[in-house]
């Protein structure tokens, strides 16, 4: 099964890039994750390359690649930066958001797995499929059905290394199919997008690197301070099911010529 990625993080209006990445792939599987260390507690940073870390060791050192072994990784992120916590009282509350996709290229199943705002988005066909649900107070009052504009994105219920602890949210195995499309990132990328957008950006391009490019301009043009991390993934060939455009969904992506 073929399968692409392009990757890319970068500095906002931050003393500091918080935000850790990471891929890998191998002819059997794929791993990509991003990880954001949550602002306003020290010891973010390091919560996030902890996490990162442990959990590529983890899958590099397991002998399989199932979702119950993904779990298994990620509980032992979870008591990894617990053990850190108690051993340093300075980064006693550090925390990290951590968004992570697993792909089986042997028997073509995708997972994921999240806690906190980062997210995974799936594309299929060039349309958005599903995309996770962040563990914020934004989010528990949209699907409350209440009013949410004003409420500080940032506020989260869940990150790995809060107290109380709470568990990760992992998918269900999604079979695979060709030119599926996949966006690991963080909110400093996904909060100065829509999913249309995205979409829009899926469908004027040829390959992945392009797509994240695109995307990547489109946030530059915005009023970003965040910190911006994402890993693009295709598998197959999205472009030929999504090559297809008109000039008004280009406008933002497109340089005006006035």
């Amino acid at each position: 099964m073929k399968m692409m990625f392009a990757s890319r993080s970068q500095q906002g209006r931050r003393d500091e890039n918080q935000d850790r990445t990471a891929a890998e792939v191998d002819e059997q599987r794929g791993f990509f994750l991003v990880c954001d260390g949550v602002a306003g507690l020290p010891g973010g940073d390091y919560a996030a390359e902890l996490v990162r870390d442990t959990l590529l060791s983890a899958l590099q050192n397991s002998s399989s690649f199932t979702p119950e072994s993904t779990r298994a990784a990620i509980a032992k992120c979870q008591q990894t930066l617990a053990d850190a916590q108690g051993k340093n009282p300075k980064f006693s509350r550090m925390s990290t958001t951590l968004a992570a996709l697993f792909i089986d290229r042997k028997n073509q199943l995708a997972w994921w797995a999240h806690a906190g705002d980062s997210r995974v988005y799936h594309f299929r066909h060039g349309r958005l499929s599903e995309v996770t649900r962040d563990h914020s107070l934004a989010q528990q009052l949209q699907d409350a059905g209440y009013e949410n504009s004003g409420i500080n994105s940032n506020l989260l219920y869940n990150a790995l290394g809060t107290d109380p602890v709470r568990p990760v949210t992992f998918s269900t195995a999604l079979e695979l199919s060709d030119g599926d499309a996949f966006l690991v990132c963080t909110d400093g990328f996904w909060l100065n997008l829509t999913t249309r957008e995205m979409e829009q950006a899926l469908r004027m391009v040829n390959a992945c690197e392009e797509w994240l490019t695109l995307m990547e301009q489109a946030v530059n043009q915005s009023d970003k301070r965040d910190n911006l991390s994402a890993l693009a993934v295709w598998v197959g060939e999205p472009q030929d099911a999504t090559l297809l455009y008109s000039p008004a969904d280009a406008a933002r992506f497109v340089p005006s010529r006035n």
